[in-house]
Order: structure tokens, then sequence, then C-alpha cells
């Protein structure tokens, strides 16, 4: 390993021992940057890796707010403003039990080099809450009701307001954290601050926000995967794919593949994975979509009432399909792990694309890319929602509002751009079809040299 990225590693490390989602994130960024590095020693005399793993700002705050009950309640709120050096900082807001400092660094590290990747100016944030909208805190079994999660959102706003704005820092929504949350968020900063601007992204189109937003992630992994099958002459049509999650980024990466040609054999949730040995169809997608977000309902109640398709309680959506050809892992980080890996290329499968933030361990990938398996990093792959977002914040600066087919056809040309300019940065180090180096060293570069031109800074 090149000296100076072991020494900022160790140094990692020691400083922030108990985030292992952070570490793990730093690690593998920072060890494939060695090529770039031994050409360009202007980013070691400049400090770039030791001040590009510290966020510029991080913003931790109470957030009380009452339930329905009657109760006073208080979680954590977060805002890691990490990197600033190519645009406002730019990232999602989490609301889910599993939001610590170590899980919402590490996002925001990503989205640093995420962002670099779409070739908008902006720069890298995440956030987020405890708060858990899934489950009532004073009814076992229930969700927080619409007028319990408007308080507790109307209350994480006012902690948050002081520290954003259109150029400073966007926020947009992630897990638990939809149309829904996004417009009682930004109903009370426009409350605050007394202006209608873009703050927000991920908005209801009646005020502000954009065509093909919540399909964009989804929509985005899926013409990145184009991209990459062109390279060997291939192409969608035909393929069994397995994906996994239920949310915006799973359910509209199927809609894609259906709509490509593709056979989506998998979903999954919390509470397990549903098989459809036939393929989920277009209108069985539908009634997913509608059982996912009007009914909060599962899919072993979905199983139940669907012919042909089969749920299987705790499992995930790896281990089920007896022939794959391709993965989009689609709900969360570390979901699959190296057997996973293992029964994927067991079974054919020769391209993953991830969807979500890192949904892939260190192990796993190390048996993707040893089998010679075509594999999209979440950073390049899944950028297409930021990116939208991008798109977004251009309308709203603009006052216009673009057609569904400009703004498809925009996020068509940046997932190309992304996937060619990780490409040509893995073949010009000398690393030739591999994705998790080009996309780390080309999203590294662009942010490097912003940081060095800008001073020490």
């Amino acid at each position: 390993m090149n000296k100076y990225i072991k020494r900022v590693i160790e140094d990692v490390r020691a400083k922030n021992a108990d985030q292992s989602e952070f570490l793990q994130a730093v690690e593998e960024v920072l060890t494939t940057l060695a090529p770039v590095l031994d050409r360009n020693p202007q980013y070691e005399e400049n400090a770039i890796l030791e001040r590009l793993v510290l966020p510029e700002r991080t913003i931790i705050f109470r957030v009380p707010w009452v339930d329905d009950a009657g109760k006073v309640r208080v979680n954590r709120g977060y805002r890691i403003q990490f990197n600033s050096a190519i645009g406002p900082y730019k990232g999602g807001l989490r609301f889910d039990p599993s939001v610590n400092l170590s899980v919402l660094k590490f996002l925001a590290f990503e989205q640093v080099f995420k962002n670099s990747l779409t070739t908008l100016p902006m720069g890298g944030g995440k956030g987020g809450s405890d708060f858990n909208p899934k489950q009532s805190p004073h009814t076992p079994g229930k969700r927080c009701s619409d007028a319990e999660v408007m308080r507790f959102c109307q209350s994480f706003m006012t902690a948050l307001y002081h520290y954003i704005g259109p150029d400073t820092d966007v926020p947009a929504g992630d897990m638990n954290v939809g149309g829904r949350e996004i417009g009682y968020l930004f109903g009370q900063y426009k409350r605050l601050a007394n202006e209608w601007t873009g703050v927000l992204t991920g908005k209801g189109l009646s005020f502000g926000g954009s065509l093909i937003r919540p399909e964009a992630t989804g929509y985005g992994d899926v013409y990145f995967a184009e991209n990459m099958l062109a390279k060997r002459g291939e192409a969608l049509d035909g393929k069994r794919c397995v994906v996994s999650g239920s949310g915006n980024v799973a359910s509209f990466a199927a809609e894609k593949l259906i709509q490509l040609g593709a056979t989506v054999l998998t979903l999954s949730d919390r509470s397990g994975a549903i098989y459809a040995k036939d393929g989920i169809s277009a209108d069985m997608l539908k009634d997913i979509m509608y059982l996912k977000n009007v009914q909060r309902g599962e899919f072993a109640d979905f199983a139940k009432k669907t012919k042909g398709v089969t749920f299987f309680k705790g499992a995930n959506s790896w281990q089920l399909a007896d022939k794959v050809d391709c993965a989009f892992p689609c709900a969360r980080q570390n979901e699959l792990n190296g057997k996973d890996a293992a029964y994927l290329v067991k079974h054919g499968c020769t391209l993953v694309g991830e969807g979500a933030n890192m949904p892939s361990t260190p192990e796993a990938v190390e048996t993707f890319l040893k089998a010679k398996v075509m594999f999209s990093p979440g950073k390049a792959s899944n950028a297409g929602g930021v990116a939208t977002s991008g798109l977004e914040m251009s309308q709203n600066s603009e006052r216009v509002s673009w057609t569904r087919d400009e703004v498809d056809a925009k996020l068509k040309g940046i997932m190309k751009a992304i996937h060619d300019n990780a490409w040509d940065a893995a073949a010009k180090y000398g690393k030739k079809g591999n994705y998790v180096v080009g996309a780390n060293i080309a999203g590294f570069t662009k942010v490097a040299d912003a940081m060095v031109a800008q001073g020490i800074v």
C-alpha cells in the first residue's frame, strides 16, 4: 500500500475506532487511489487525504416533539457537511433507528465522490435522525400518524434551517424521508426563513419538484447497467435479474428493467423476500408499489394473494433463484455478503449494479471482481437520484419546469457520462474494466484539484 495512504488510514482508524461503516467507506476509496497519488505529488503536499476524510462541519442537535398521546419525545438530529469544494453540500436526510454518526459520515463521504461524478457542481453532505416513522412511540405495531410525522419534521427543520440554504446546503430525501416528509420540512423552512427557495429537493410537483425525481435513482442504476452491458455487446432484454429492497430505488429499478425486457425475479423488505418464478409483471409491480407506498403493508400478505409468488421470511433476494444474470442491490448498506456473492457467481451472475449506498460488503466486492463480474459501485450507479436533484435545483433557480422526457434524457446523458468517466479513469491508470477504481479516481481527482486550487481552507 502507498505509504501516504497507509498513514492516513491508520490515523482515521485511531480517531474513529467505533465507526465501522465510516472506516469501511474510507478504506474502500483510499486503497484504490495509489496510482493517481503516485503521479500527482501535489495531493500529498497539500494534505488532500487528511482534509478529505474530515467533515468540514458536523452538526448534532436535539429534536423535541409531542406525540398524539401528548407525551414529549426527544430524538437526535444530524447534518454532516463533508466537502464543499465543487459546490454547495448536497445529500439526503434519513429517518431510521439505525442512524448514527458512523452511518451518516460514511454516507456523506460517499456523497462527495458520487456528486463529483455527476458532472454537476455539488459538494457532499448527509443528515437525518434516529426517529422511526414506521413505529408509533405509544402504540406497538402501529406507524406514526401523519400529524406526528409533521410535528417531528417541523421540530427537526427548526433546528436545521440555520445551517442550510440554496447556495449553502440543499438536503433531499433518503430512507423513510419521502414526499410527505419533504413537504413538511419545506413548509417549515419557508415559514422560518420567510422565503421560497429550492432549499430541498424531492419536493412535490405542485411546489417546485421535478418530474422523474422519485424514479431517478432506480432508473439511473439501470441506465448505468445498460452502458456496462454495451461494452460487451449485450442488452438487458431477456436477462434474469434479482433486485433487493421495495422502496423507490428498488421499485423503479424493477420498473425500468421490465420496460427494457428483463425478467425481475425478486424484491425484499425488512420481513423477507418474494420470489416470482416467472418474473414480476408490470401489473404485479403496480400492486407492490401500492402496498408499500399507500397501504404500508408487508410482502407476506402480497404473496398470499398473488399466484406464482412465494414469500421467504427473513430471507434476502440473493439466494432464491437458480439462474441469475444480473443483480441490483437496492436496499441498504452491507446487505450482500461474501456468501451471497459466491452464490450469485455460481448461478451465472455476470453484472452487479449497486442501487443502494455500499450495499456489498468488502468480501462480496472481492468475490465479484475476482470472478470478472461487471460491478458498479453505488457512488457511480446510484448517482441518478442526486443528479436529478441537481436538475431540480436548476429548475428552481430558473423558475421553470422541464418535461418528463427532458429530465429523463438529461438523466440518461448524465449516467452515460458517469459510466464513461469511470471507464476512462480505470483504463488510464491500468485498471481497465474496474469500475470501483475508475469511479473512485474520477470522483477524487475533480474534488482534489478543486481543493488544491482553493488553497489551505
